[in-house]
């Protein structure tokens, strides 16, 4: 028995290392587990990057004032339009990219490439003029208070302003994942916030001849770490290091390769926009409760990115696997991974809700000493955490929908559950039965468990095989 533990121990360590090496590249024949493994422990790891980046930044943060924190937390809900286009175009680029390979049309797959990034830095640039603009109008728009928009304004600037280097981010990590080249995505975002990480504390706090920006340098580290991962994605399309290879002669507007991919991205844009102009009025809601409530809604949001962005990895892992099997005329294999993703998923999220449920107030105090902040922070994660086995469900199948290329139907069900049943809610149940952030954080769960449950009904039905990108 211990012999044979050890073997299988040497085998899951050997299939780790191939995977966040890149060697398989295979995901249309052959085991689905292995298939699954192999590409979700690189969007994991790439993913739990992101996560961990999060929760550094809002520690370090959170050492400058109470109003630094509400600040990240105004301007990340607006910033979270950009990541709608970002994430919006990012699927159309994993849904084309993914099938083109599974096609074996790889001159197809290129092409797509090059007019998402052409598209991508054209909408950064317009989104980044605005942002740098307007930032103090827009932090007062979302209720912020004199003082904190004095502090924290170039915060706001510096990140709107700089958004090319997160919507490209997004978008070659994107490629990268539909080509089915996640470990080199997952290398890029090490890269990317391993520079943020250690650039944080020097501009925030002031080292050596840099001088102390207050919560402006956790603006000033982010461009930097992400401007730097985003030249290497390019030194990797460009010399070869992926399936993907970029050339000049490919630096051309493809005007029916980009129309298609404006179509596929369109639903995915809107999807994003309907969740994060969710997430943008409840933040507005819970700026009438003040900054103290505030700033523990929002480091509670950063201490469940933890979990969601690996959630997240797996759910992409699933995007791809569709992707890919649908062009390789294998639906009912795209379909099985999607399940068994799905049920991986849920049992690590059960795992991570326990947690959570039991020591809320303790994970929370790590990052501030204030009572309201911890007592407002551990009740939202404690009720968000309570649906986290919905969660995993909905996540992977939305991700499936959108591998598919049928980035429609997320769109409808994210229209029904947070417009038309969370944001109503909200407002009824914080302000007209006055039961303050509570009812905030109430409806964030009710209306993700909603989500799950139309998703499971309507991808049973198996419409998402039949479309065409």
């Amino acid at each position: 028995m211990a012999h044979q533990n050890k073997l299988s121990l040497n085998k899951l360590f050997k299939n780790f290392i191939i995977a966040v090496t890149g060697k398989e590249t295979e995901f249309t024949t052959g085991s689905i587990r292995k298939a699954i493994f192999m590409l979700s422990i690189p969007m994991i790891l790439e993913m739990m990057m992101e996560s961990i980046f999060a929760i550094v930044d809002i520690a370090y943060v959170s050492q400058v004032s109470v109003n630094a924190v509400a600040t990240i937390g105004l301007t990340e809900s607006v910033i979270t339009l950009v990541y709608a286009i970002a994430i919006g175009l990012s699927m159309a680029a994993t849904a084309v990219v993914a099938r083109r390979i599974g096609e074996k049309d790889l001159r197809g797959a290129r092409e797509a490439a090059m007019q998402a990034i052409i598209l991508g830095i054209v909408v950064a640039l317009c989104i980044g003029s605005v942002g740098f603009l307007f930032a103090k109008e827009i932090l007062a728009l979302m209720g912020g208070e004199p003082d904190l928009i004095a502090e924290g304004y170039g915060y706001t600037q510096l990140l709107i302003g700089g958004n090319i280097t997160i919507v490209l981010l997004f978008l070659i990590n994107a490629i990268f994942r539909g080509a089915g080249d996640a470990s080199i995505a997952m290398w890029t975002l090490v890269l990317s916030n391993g520079l943020n990480i250690i650039l944080d504390p020097i501009f925030i706090f002031g080292w050596g001849p840099v001088p102390e920006f207050g919560v402006m340098g956790a603006a000033i580290a982010t461009n930097i770490g992400r401007g730097t991962a985003v030249l290497f994605q390019f030194a990797i399309l460009f010399f070869g290091w992926s399936r993907i290879k970029l050339g000049v002669q490919d630096i051309l507007l493809r005007f029916k390769v980009m129309l298609n991919l404006v179509q596929v991205s369109m639903g995915g844009i809107a999807q994003f926009l309907i969740g994060t102009s969710s997430w943008v009025f409840l933040m507005r809601l819970m700026s009438e409760f003040g900054s103290e409530v505030l700033a523990g809604y929002t480091i509670a949001i950063r201490v469940m990115m933890f979990t969601f962005m690996p959630a997240w990895g797996m759910s992409n892992a699933a995007a791809t696997l569709v992707g890919q099997n649908l062009g390789a005329k294998q639906p009912e294999r795209a379909e099985k991974s999607v399940w068994i993703t799905g049920k991986y998923n849920a049992i690590f999220m059960l795992s991570v809700s326990v947690i959570y449920l039991l020591f809320a107030g303790e994970i929370i105090g790590l990052f501030t000493e204030v009572n309201t902040v911890i007592e407002n922070g551990s009740l939202c994660l404690r009720i968000v955490a309570a649906g986290y086995l919905f969660y995993a469900y909905g996540m992977v199948i939305s991700q499936a929908f959108n591998g598919a290329g049928d980035t429609k139907t997320p769109t409808k069900i994210n229209f029904i559950a947070f417009w038309v049943f969370q944001l109503p809610f909200a407002y009824l149940a914080a302000i007209t039965f006055e039961l303050g952030a509570l009812g905030v954080f109430l409806a964030i769960t009710l209306a993700e468990v909603m989500l799950s449950v139309i998703a499971i009904i309507w991808f049973k039905k198996g419409y998402w095989k039949k479309v065409q990108v």
